[in-house]
């Protein structure tokens, strides 16, 4: 790896993680991110090596999203609890890839169900190829995950097929609603558990299993995985309300305009059922949702961005993580446990 290569993998750590400078002090902690750098470039290059279709429309789909961009969070996280066993075994790269095409392949589906216009700042799949290729491209890559996994075993199987099972059901839950007898926040909470937190808390997991680090550290990682999941999309929905489209990539309030429901819309629809003000405001941004003036809307969302149900959502966000945090009480103290650590407060640093 050369020296410019090295920098460039040690700023997507720090991107992806939120680690900075500061966790390479020592020694040891900068010999952890090199074998973390050297990981990351052996899932890179399979995950090019695996998304290759010789039919030439499935290879242009498949690669679109990847091509894109994206921080590669969860395979650095099955990298990082590797440093737990064994290291950076075959084993791991390969199922931190799976684990990645996973969460692509998620992104192609999430995109048509939400109607996204754009993903990872370039336009969304279906807005390219239509609902249908999309779709199609979404299947074709969870069935080359699930091709990659199956080569780890019965385990590595049973791992993805949880995974996958419940990535349906939080969809299928997000997109029939609550009952009537759920309450609308502990169903949306779920549904980020099951949407996100699955995911995220498989890729900790894999690094364990497949690093044949001691099974104590197991329940340690998949909490942790599951309760950061929550936390980093409670944070994305107050990042939703932000005006910085140059950071977020997209206009202030895009997910409530879509329909997607958002913590802190459920927090004010709560209120509203006891509030006047917070009725009218639910209202101001339901009709500027509608309107053809987008000022109308934007006045709104600013609103809400300003109202203490933002602030709970944010609240909310640290219990989540201070929770995961928590959860690592069984690892030993070393880089993997403090490198978690700041991770978890990274993601509620972003909205800052």
């Amino acid at each position: 790896m050369t020296p410019t290569n090295s920098l460039a993998r040690r700023r997507t750590l720090g991107a992806s993680l939120g680690l900075g400078d500061a966790l390479f002090a020592s020694g040891e902690e900068r010999g952890f991110a090199r074998a973390i750098e050297a990981g990351l470039e052996r899932v890179e290059a399979g995950l090019a090596e695996q998304l290759a279709f010789a039919d030439d429309i499935a290879d242009a789909t498949s690669r679109y999203l990847m091509d894109a961009g994206g921080k590669r969070v969860r395979p650095v996280l099955a990298l990082l609890t590797a440093q737990l066993g064994e290291g950076i075994t075959d084993e791991v790269v390969r199922a931190a890839q799976a684990v990645e095409i996973t969460h692509v392949a998620s992104l192609y589906h999430d995109d048509v169900m939400d109607d996204a216009q754009v993903r990872r700042g370039v336009p969304s799949a279906q807005t390219v190829w239509g609902n249908s290729v999309a779709i199609l491209t979404g299947d074709l890559l969870f069935a080359r995950a699930s091709k990659l996994i199956a080569t780890l075993g019965e385990r590595a199987l049973t791992l993805q097929a949880n995974v996958f099972e419940r990535l349906c059901l939080g969809q299928l839950h997000e997109t029939v609603g609550p009952r009537p007898d759920e309450d609308p926040i502990e169903h949306y909470l779920q549904v980020l558990s099951d949407k996100t937190g699955s995911l995220i808390s498989c890729a900790a997991v894999v690094g364990v299993v497949f690093s044949h680090a001691d099974e104590a550290y197991q329940p340690a990682v998949e909490e942790f995985g599951e309760r950061i999941g929550v936390a980093f999309q409670l944070i994305d929905d107050v990042i939703d309300l932000s005006t910085a489209i140059e950071e977020t990539g997209k206009q202030a309030g895009t997910d409530l305009r879509a329909g997607v429901p958002t913590l802190p819309l459920l927090y004010l629809r709560r209120e509203a059922e006891t509030d006047a003000a917070a009725a009218a405001l639910v209202e101001r941004l339901e009709e500027g949702a509608a309107a053809d003036d987008p000022a109308v809307f934007a006045a709104a969302v600013a609103e809400l961005r300003d109202h203490p149900v933002t602030a709970a959502t944010l609240a909310e966000a640290n219990r989540w993580s201070d929770a995961a945090v928590a959860a690592l009480a069984p690892l030993p103290q070393g880089p993997v446990k403090k490198s978690l650590t700041r991770f978890a407060q990274a993601i509620v640093e972003r909205s800052s």
